[in-house]
């Protein structure tokens, strides 16, 4: 996706703006505005146009070569989210497996026996790195009230090299430390991924594990990831668009619109979003399905769309 797709993204964003405004009541503002995000450093931005000036042969080898497997932590609790998002944006990863603290018969999981998120968090990344280091060169973790434009996730990493360390996506401020909230979503690379299990497994003493080792304020897992990490020399990346506007997001779009009412009364769409964000977060089953039309099947008549990359979904996928 490139950015001759703004128009048709905008357009989603208008036609969300009714559902949006209807879903938001007593939703309140949180957080500061999506392109007031300012730290000094760390801020990795999607590709320009360069996509254009390449030949065909080298945009498929390019497309082909984007691996994306999709780790999604689920409980018991969340099924009905858990169908969404199997029914939805799911199917767009090369490969998404859900990880559930305990088993459950209606759909198929990796079991994890464990109710802490951070153990649930560890334990996905070892199986998934031991499994599939081979097969996928990036990984994204998610929680099921996320929605995420995979597509859109592929363009940002055109240019990115998964045998760097990259950690991205929405970035937050933790004393002097940044961290990639995972509410909005969390990509890592395969050398990232290897740096982590090699830390799990050659030195966990210093990746925190027992309630007793975080401390007295119990630190996230957000936080217990960007510890480990930094450990390894992996240092977290703030995901922009062009305009700096943020592409992981840790909000609803409804939420978003809400703001932009706000701030930008006149430009209501242009001040919400940026065009090609890639994730939206505290999304209901419903809101899952609505983002689901308005990404992949709205079309605006008398508008044509020519993407120069086009990233098919895996085959058995339905909603492309």
């Amino acid at each position: 996706m490139i950015s001759e797709c703004s128009l048709f993204l905008k357009g989603v964003m208008l036609g969300s703006t009714v559902f949006a405004l209807i879903t938001m009541l007593g939703h309140t503002r949180l957080g500061h505005r999506n392109r007031m995000h300012h730290h000094e450093h760390h801020h990795l931005q999607a590709p320009n146009k360069e996509v254009l000036k390449m030949s065909e042969a080298e945009r498929v080898e390019l497309s082909n070569s984007i691996r994306v497997y999709c780790i999604i932590l689920v409980t018991p609790q969340d099924v009905r989210l858990w169908a969404a998002v199997k029914e939805t944006w799911a199917k767009h990863c090369d490969k998404a497996e859900f990880f559930s603290s305990e088993q459950v018969e209606v759909f198929e999981s990796v079991t994890v026996n464990e109710t802490d998120t951070w153990l649930m968090m560890k334990q996905a990344s070892v199986y998934a790195f031991n499994k599939y280091r081979d097969q996928y060169n990036w990984f994204f973790l998610a929680y099921p009230t996320t929605f995420a434009v995979i597509e859109n996730l592929k363009y940002f990493l055109l240019r990115k090299d998964p045998s760097q360390p990259f950690y991205l996506g929405h970035t937050e401020l933790s004393g002097s430390h940044e961290y990639v909230s995972v509410e909005g979503g969390v990509v890592l690379s395969i050398e990232s991924m290897k740096r982590f299990n090699r830390l799990l497994t050659v030195r966990p003493s210093e990746c925190p594990e027992e309630e007793e080792e975080r401390g007295i304020w119990r630190m996230s897992e957000d936080l217990l990831l960007a510890h480990c990490l930094r450990y390894e020399g992996v240092l977290a990346e703030n995901a922009e668009d062009e305009e700096g506007k943020n592409l992981f997001n840790t909000k609803t779009i409804g939420m978003f619109i809400k703001e932009a009412i706000t701030d930008y009364p006149n430009d209501i769409v242009e001040g919400c979003c940026s065009d090609m964000a890639i994730t939206f977060s505290r999304l209901t089953p419903d809101e899952m399905h609505v983002m689901m039309y308005g990404v992949y099947r709205l079309r605006a008549f008398g508008h044509i769309f020519n993407d120069a990359l086009v990233f098919f979904p895996p085959n058995g996928s339905d909603n492309d």
